[in-house]
């Protein structure tokens, strides 16, 4: 029986930013527009922290039961590929996840709109077939795709829409950042892990790539979020302040640039996390100071 230790570990907490900053920005947009509802804006974190968790232990079994995780993977804990946990029991918690947030996304149906329904449909298949199914399409270079539309525009633009009713601009300005930035987390990611799961026949866009190109994607995710996000300016000058968290970005990507592997880049993904969450906190609060004029 694994303990509860490795259960918050098989969760991967360095990519919880993944899940709390989207909606953070998101009711940033919402306080600029003078229009919060603060227990919509409660309700959409738990969905999507219950979304991200979900997903995570979604990819843990099925990675595990595909004997694509193994001992010798470096990374987070692996609740299936250790042993530590029966596969059914990673399963039913990832299906308990996706309950709860399709349960608490009910609320949010049906004081918003009934489309919704359908959002949050598809973002529960796109976490399950990441590495679910027969085909899983995080097996073919799509996982960034899925993380750009679902951690970045959906969870945005959803936030905002649940709160104002209608879906600004500034909405789609602030979900493009924050999208780039979550795609980060997950490129760094599979460049850890590139040799390995190459070996296991597990395609990933950084096997397509191959190693340099992957590099170069990450800093390109990187430089494009904060090049973007000054395009809020026209909103609110207050946006600049995304610029202070430049400096975190600084170590992983020496790290990236500078060609380390393995359990260096564990380091260069929580700072990518760090970066992340600074960013969006500047975000956020940029674009909510933009309602004092």
């Amino acid at each position: 029986m694994a303990t509860l230790s490795q259960w918050v570990a098989g969760a991967r907490p360095r990519t919880l930013p993944n899940s709390i900053v989207p909606v953070a920005v998101g009711t940033g947009v919402a306080v600029g527009v003078g229009a919060p509802v603060w227990w919509k804006a409660a309700l959409a974190l738990l969905v999507s922290l219950a979304l991200q968790v979900g997903v995570n232990y979604a990819n843990d079994y099925s990675d595990g039961v595909r004997g694509t995780d193994t001992e010798e993977r470096v990374g987070p804990m692996r609740l299936t590929g250790s042993g530590a946990a029966p596969p059914r029991q990673v399963l039913l918690a990832a299906w308990g996840c996706f309950a709860l947030a399709g349960v608490l996304g009910l609320v949010l149906v049906a004081s918003s709109s009934w489309w919704l329904l359908l959002v949050g449909a598809a973002a529960i298949a796109a976490a399950w077939y990441y590495t679910g199914g027969r085909t899983p399409y995080g097996y073919r270079g799509l996982g960034e795709v899925s993380v750009f539309v679902f951690f970045g525009l959906v969870a945005v633009v959803g936030t905002v829409f649940v709160q104002v009713g209608s879906v600004p601009w500034q909405a789609w300005a602030a979900a493009v950042p924050i999208g780039l930035l979550s795609c980060s987390v997950l490129v760094i990611n599979n460049l850890r892990d590139l040799a390995t799961d190459a070996e296991s026949d597990k395609i990933t866009l950084a096997v397509r790539l191959g190693e340099g190109r992957t590099r170069l994607l990450y800093q390109a995710c990187l430089v494009g979020a904060f090049v973007v996000a000054l395009f809020a300016v026209a909103v609110t000058p207050w946006a600049a302040l995304v610029v202070l968290a430049a400096p975190l970005a600084v170590r992983p990507l020496r790290r990236v640039r500078g060609g380390q592997t393995g359990r260096d880049l564990i380091l260069g993904l929580g700072e990518t996390g760090k970066l992340q969450m600074a960013f969006g906190a500047l975000l956020t609060a940029g674009l909510a100071l933009g309602a004092l004029g």
